[in-house]
C-alpha cells in the first residue's frame, strides 16, 4: 500500500471520526438535520445537500434540510433536484452515485434531471435496523465527475451513523409520557457514543459495548464476539477451505475467561441468528444452548451488524428471576448499532496502523540490507582511489567519483528514510538539553560554507544579541537547519544570497531562512511537505534530491514542539520559519 494512500485514508479516518464524535452531542432534530448535512457536504466537497425524511402522518417524503457549501440554508424554492435517484436509493436500499446525471443511461431522460442540468449526484438512505427513515441527497450541477466511488462509501458510511443520530432526535422530541424510559435512555446513549468514539482500539470498544449492555439490563454476565474466517493452518484442515467462526473476545460473569473460544455456525442459536438475522431469547438455557457455555435462567443473544451483514454477537445471561423484558432487548439493539459502527472505525484503524508498521518493518529492512554492500563498496572504492589496487587512469578516477556520489546520495536517502521511519513508529529519540542556537548555527554554516561559496552565494546571519538557550536536541535541530540552508543553497542562483534569522518571542525562538531563489508556485505550495513530492520545474530537477527533507525537518521540528511556516512566491524567492521553545530560565 502507497504511502499516498495511506496518508489518504488516514485523512479520510480522521474526518469520518471527526464529523461522527459530533454527530451525539445535540438531540435538537432540526440542529441535528442541519449538522448532518453540513458534515455531509464537508466530506463529500459537494456544491449542495439535502436531507428528506418520511411523514408518518403524510406518508410521504419532505424535505427536512437544504444546505448549501457555505452551511447557509437553501430556499425552498431552490429545491430542484432528482426524485428519480432518491426513489432508486430508498427502493434498493443502497448508495447511487452519477458522475454525470445528463448521460446516464438511468436518469438522462428524466424531467428533473434535464430541466435542472444536473451533473454530479449522490444519494444514500438512511436506515436503522431495517427501516428506512428517508434519504440524504448531494450534487454538484456545474461540473460531471465531482465524485468519485470513495465519496460514495464515505457517503453511505456516514449516513448509517446519522441515521441513528436523527432516530434519537426524533425520538427525543416525542411528547408521550410512555416514552419517558426512552428519552432517559437517549441521554444515556450520548454518553455511551461519546465513550464508544474515544477510543479507536478494537477490545476498549467491545468491553465498553459488553459493559454498558449488562449494566443497564442488570445481567449477571456475558459475551462479545467477532465472526471470522479460519485459514487451513488454523483448523488443522489441510487443502479445505476457509471456516466461519464466532470468536468470543470479551466475556463477564462470575467465570471469568482469559482467552478467545470459538463457537461454530452449527451451534443451534447461533445458526437460527445467521439465517433470521433478530435478536433470540432463550429461557431456562441448557450448556449446548449457552453461546459461551454457561448454562442461564435466560440468554439473550443479539446480532451486530453492519450494512446489513451479520458480524457479530453481543450475548447476556441471567440467573435466579432477573427477566430479561422486551424494553431491554430493545436497548441492546440499539447499542449493538453504536458497537457496529465504533468496531468498524476500530478495526479501521488497525487495518491502518498494520500497513504502516508494516511499512516500517520493510523500511527497516530495506536500510539494514543496503548498508552492508554500500559500505564494502565505500570501503573498496576507497581502496582503489589510495593505490593500493595499483595506478588508476584518469578515466578510471573519474568512474570511481560517480560511484562516490552515488554512495553519498543513497547514504543519504536512507539516513532520511530512517529518520522518517523512526519518527513515525514513535522510536526515534530526541535528547533535549538547553544550548546556544548561535552555536549551532555556527556548526552547520561552516559545514556548508564551501558549496555556498562554490556558487559564489552570499550568506548573511543575523542572531539577537537577546536570544537566550533554546530547549531542544541540538542534533536534531542542527538537521533542520543544515536541510533548510541546503535547499536555499540548491534553489537559488549562482550569486544569491541566503539569510538566516533568529530571534526570540514569547516562550520560543524564532529561526528564518531567506532566499531569493527560484520560488514555489502555489500549486506546488499544497504538496509541500509531503513526502517523496519534487516539483516538475527544471530548476527544482537540476538539483538532486529524493523529496524527503521537508518532510523530515516539518517532523522534526512538530516532536520537539515547535512549528514550521513558510511565504514564497514563483521567481522571487522562499522564506522558511520555524520555532523552537526557550529554556526555562527560572
Amino acid at each position: 500500500m502507497s504511502n499516498q494512500l495511506i496518508e489518504r485514508q488516514e485523512a479520510r479516518l480522521a474526518a469520518l471520526y471527526e464529523v461522527s464524535s459530533q454527530l451525539g452531542k445535540s438531540l435538537d432534530l432540526g440542529e441535528v438535520l442541519n449538522q448532518v448535512m453540513d458534515s455531509i457536504i464537508q466530506l463529500t466537497g459537494a456544491e449542495r445537500g439535502f436531507l428528506m425524511l418520511y411523514d408518518s402522518e403524510k406518508g410521504d417524503l419532505q424535505t427536512r434540510a437544504a444546505r448549501n457549501f457555505d452551511q447557509e440554508t437553501i430556499e425552498a424554492d431552490a429545491t430542484n433536484i432528482s426524485r428519480t435517484v432518491i426513489e432508486r436509493a430508498i427502493h434498493t436500499g443502497e448508495g447511487i452515485l452519477s458522475s454525470n446525471a445528463q448521460e446516464d443511461d438511468r436518469f438522462s431522460g428524466r424531467e428533473s434531471v434535464v430541466g435542472y442540468q444536473l451533473r454530479s449526484i449522490m444519494c444514500a438512505p438512511l436506515r436503522v435496523r431495517g427501516h428506512t427513515l428517508g434519504a440524504v441527497y448531494v450534487d454538484n450541477r456545474l461540473f460531471s465527475g465531482v465524485f468519485e466511488k470513495d465519496d460514495l462509501g464515505l457517503l453511505v458510511t456516514f449516513a448509517n451513523q446519522a441515521a441513528i443520530a436523527i432516530e434519537n432526535a426524533r425520538l427525543f422530541t416525542q411528547t408521550d409520557q410512555a416514552l419517558a424510559r426512552r428519552v432517559e435512555e437517549l441521554s444515556l446513549f450520548q454518553r455511551i457514543d461519546q465513550q464508544l468514539n474515544r477510543s479507536l482500539e478494537l477490545n476498549q470498544v467491545l468491553s465498553l459495548s459488553l459493559n454498558w449492555a449488562i449494566a443497564l439490563t442488570n445481567a449477571a454476565g456475558g459475551s462479545i464476539g467477532l465472526f471470522e474466517e479460519l485459514e487451513n493452518e488454523d483448523t488443522g484442515m489441510l487443502n479445505s477451505p476457509p471456516v466461519q467462526v464466532l470468536r468470543l473476545l470479551v466475556f463477564r460473569g462470575e467465570e471469568e475467561h482469559s482467552e478467545d473460544r470459538l463457537v461454530s455456525l452449527d451451534h443451534p442459536i447461533v445458526q437460527k441468528i445467521m439465517i433470521d438475522g433478530r435478536s433470540i431469547l432463550t429461557h431456562n438455557v441448557s450448556e449446548e444452548e449457552s453461546v459461551d457455555g454457561t448454562p442461564a435462567t435466560m440468554q439473550l443473544a443479539v446480532p451486530i451488524q453492519q450494512d446489513g451483514t451479520i458480524t457479530g454477537l453481543i450475548t447476556l445471561e441471567t440467573q435466579q428471576n432477573i427477566e430479561i423484558n422486551r424494553e431491554d432487548i430493545a436497548f441492546v439493539e440499539r447499542l449493538s448499532d453504536r458497537a457496529a459502527v465504533a468496531i468498524k472505525n476500530a478495526k479501521l484503524y488497525e487495518a491502518i496502523h498494520a500497513a504502516n508498521k508494516a511499512k516500517s518493518d520493510f523500511i527497516s529492512l530495506v536500510a539494514h540490507e543496503l548498508r552492508v554492500p554500500m559500505t564494502s563498496i565505500k570501503g573498496y572504492t576507497d581502496l582503489m582511489n589510495a593505490g593500493l589496487a595499483g595506478p588508476l587512469s584518469d578515466q578510471q578516477k573519474q568512474f570511481l567519483e560517480v560511484i562516490r556520489r552515488n554512495l553519498t546520495r543513497m547514504t543519504s536517502l536512507i539516513s532520511d528514510l530512517s529518520d522518517i521511519n523512526h519518527i513515525e513508529s514513535g522510536r526515534m529519540k530526541f535528547d533535549l538539553q538547553p544550548f546556544d542556537l548561535r552555536e549551532v548555527v555556527a556548526d552547520v554554516a561552516d559545514s556548508l560554507r564551501g558549496r555556498i561559496e562554490n556558487r559564489q552565494q552570499t550568506l548573511h546571519i543575523d542572531i539577537e544579541d537577546a536570544l537566550p538557550p533554546v530547549f531542544a536536541d541540538s542534533t536534531r535541530i542542527a538537521q533542520v537547519v543544515s536541510n533548510l540552508m541546503s535547499n536555499a543553497n540548491k534553489y537559488t542562483q549562482d550569486g544569491g544570497e541566503i539569510v538566516l534569522r533568529a530571534w526570540p518571542n514569547g516562550r520560543f525562538a524564532y529561526v528564518s531562512i531567506q532566499d531569493n531563489g527560484i520560488g514555489i508556485s502555489e500549486e506546488n505550495q499544497e504538496k509541500l511537505f509531503t513526502q517523496f513530492f519534487r516539483a516538475e520545474d527544471k530548476e527544482v530537477r537540476e538539483q538532486a534530491g529524493w523529496g524527503l527533507g521537508l518532510s523530515i525537518v516539518r517532523r522534526m521540528v512538530e516532536a520537539q514542539n515547535g512549528e514550521i511556516t513558510f511565504e514564497t512566491a514563483l521567481g522571487e524567492g522562499s522564506t522558511f520559519t520555524f520555532t523552537v521553545p526557550l529554556a526555562n530560565m527560572e
